[in-house]
């Protein structure tokens, strides 16, 4: 009996032990991404009408912000002010998925909104070494945008 007892105490205080362990771990979850713009309505609609993300309600009501939704519990928040654009690295950027890169680029082509492949050659698409393909754009801004097709984030 004394030797289930002290199984029994020895279970108890490893799974405390675990759960303890488990309670310490922090868990970062992205939450926005801010970029700072010289024409609040210009960029809003290059982000709404161009992109396709789905403008949401902000807090502020002062006329310097436009917040978009990214993800299910991400938002791009735009606020004016800049005083000019700026040059960016390509590798300086954020990126979205489309179900098809072609109807995208159609879009683009409508609206003459020029794109580039990854090495810079105008009106090209990169194919990765995982197959995904993807494209290269800037705002109004001149911030970078990848557009990729990438299944895995629909599924």
């Amino acid at each position: 009996m004394k030797k289930i007892q002290s199984i029994l105490i020895l279970i108890f205080f490893s799974a405390m032990s675990l759960h303890a362990q488990e309670q310490k771990k922090s868990v970062v979850l992205a939450n926005h991404q801010a970029i700072y713009v010289t024409d609040l309505k210009k960029a809003a609609a290059f982000y709404a009408d161009i992109i396709g993300l789905e403008q949401v309600e902000e807090p502020f009501k002062i006329g310097k912000h436009a917040w978009f939704r990214t993800g299910p519990k991400t938002t791009l928040h735009i606020i004016l002010g800049a005083e000019k654009p700026k040059e960016y690295f390509k590798n300086n950027h954020m990126c979205f998925s489309v179900p098809s890169l072609e109807d995208f680029i159609s879009k683009l082509n409508r609206n003459k909104v020029p794109y580039e492949d990854v090495s810079g050659k105008r009106s090209a698409v990169t194919t990765r070494v995982d197959g995904v393909k993807q494209i290269w754009l800037r705002d109004p801004d001149h911030y970078w945008i990848e557009i990729n097709n990438d299944p895995s984030v629909f599924e």
